[in-house]
Order: structure tokens, then C-alpha cells, then sequence
């Protein structure tokens, strides 16, 4: 069986477009700039704080990010506070991480977002779930798609790549999950369209949370 899984944060476990579209135009606001879309939001989101502002500067006309560290500063004062805003769980994610948590299974998260954020999320969205090892964004760690993060947690468990699922919605955690050579699952809830997901070279997608689960408790022989 599998004896662990790593879950993405944005678009996976919780809904949480809102926040960072709200957090973001909040910052264009303070910068006298245009906000930009949901959709923009959504296209932009999945590789960190600073990519998706740089397009959203893009967006406003500044293709060379020439106000890019004043973005960073104020959006992450902004962010701090907003982190939680209108965050929600998908339908039957809390029920889905409770099962594989009673067959046994190590429960980590690993986010683009930054470190202090996604541990805050995760402490006040799913305060009753007990995870094993959460981590966002570091300074000195790459960030996904590189694996480096995936394979340390990984290590952390005393497991094997193959022993580890990683679950993500986008592109980037399918090239994560690829690269760290661990089964990889995507899932068609998030912020990705399943089409875009394929392209990326997912092999299974998935549209249930609870498929999840039947996937974690397999042999390890059934292969994802």
C-alpha cells in the first residue's frame, strides 16, 4: 500500500481564488493600477506569489516588472491578513483526508504559497485534521515544479518515491509529482481544465475526493 500522501494547497484541498484575487487587486489598488479578472487570477495562480504578479504588472502594462519588489512588499503585508479570505474546502475533501488519515496514511502538504500563509490556511481551514508535515514556499527551497521539496518530505517519512502519492490540480504539480518520480494524480476540480491537465502529461485524473482514497488503499502493484 501507499504509506503517504502529499496534497497541493490552492485549487486541491481549498478554494482559494477569492483570496488571492482579492489580495492581489488590493495591491493594484495601493499601486493607482487595474485590477485584473478571476479568470486572469486563475490562469496566473499555481507558481507562487511573485509569477503571479508579475503578469499581474504585465496585465497593467509593466512587461519588464519594473515595480516588482513593490508588489512583493505589498502584497505580502496584504496577504498576511487575507490569506483566509472566503477559503473554503472542496465537497468532500475534510471526509477524504479523515479516511486515509484512519487506513494509516502520513498526510503532507506542499504549496507555492509562502511557507507562514500556507501553514495558516491549513491550521484554520482543517484545524481538526492532524497533517504530518506542511510546507509552502521557502527561501533557499525551489519551488515546484522542482522536485527538491517533494523528495524531502519524502525522505522526512523514511519513504521511497514510489511509496508516496502526490496530488495536485495544475501543470505544475503534475511536472512535480513527475519529477520527484512519485505516482501522480491530478484532479479536475481545481484550476486547471482537465484539457490543460493532459497536455501536461497527466495520467490519471480524477473527479471524486473519494477516488482519492480508493486510489491511496490499493496494492502498491496497482499501479496509478
Amino acid at each position: 500500500m501507499y504509506k503517504a500522501c502529499i496534497f497541493d494547497l490552492d485549487g486541491t484541498l481549498v478554494d482559494t481564488l477569492d483570496s488571492l484575487l482579492y489580495s492581489v487587486n488590493k495591491t493594484m489598488e495601493e499601486m493607482k493600477l487595474r485590477p485584473i479578472t478571476k479568470e486572469q487570477c486563475k490562469a496566473f495562480v499555481g507558481n507562487g506569489a511573485k509569477y503571479l504578479l508579475e503578469r499581474t504588472l504585465e496585465v497593467n502594462g509593466d512587461f519588464k516588472n519594473v515595480r516588482i519588489s513593490e508588489a512583493l512588499q505589498t502584497y505580502g503585508r496584504i496577504f498576511q491578513e487575507g490569506c483566509t479570505y472566503q477559503v473554503v474546502p472542496y465537497v468532500g475533501i475534510d471526509a477524504m483526508l479523515r479516511s486515509l488519515k484512519r487506513a494509516g496514511m502520513k498526510l503532507a502538504v506542499l504549496s507555492n504559497k509562502p511557507d507562514l500563509q500556507a501553514k495558516h490556511v491549513v491550521e484554520t481551514i482543517f484545524p481538526d485534521v492532524m497533517f504530518d508535515y506542511v510546507q509552502g514556499q521557502k527561501e533557499g527551497v525551489p519551488r515546484k515544479p522542482d522536485p527538491t521539496a517533494a523528495l524531502q518530505i519524502a525522505k522526512t517519512f523514511h519513504l521511497c518515491p514510489e511509496e508516496v502519492l502526490y496530488i495536485g490540480d495544475s501543470e505544475v504539480d503534475v511536472a512535480t509529482g513527475n519529477a520527484a518520480h512519485m505516482p501522480t494524480i491530478a484532479v479536475s476540480w481545481g484550476f486547471r481544465e482537465r484539457e490543460i491537465l493532459m497536455e501536461a502529461g497527466a495520467v490519471c485524473i480524477l473527479d471524486e475526493p473519494q477516488e482519492i482514497v480508493e486510489i491511496a488503499c490499493k496494492e502498491q502493484d496497482d499501479e496509478v
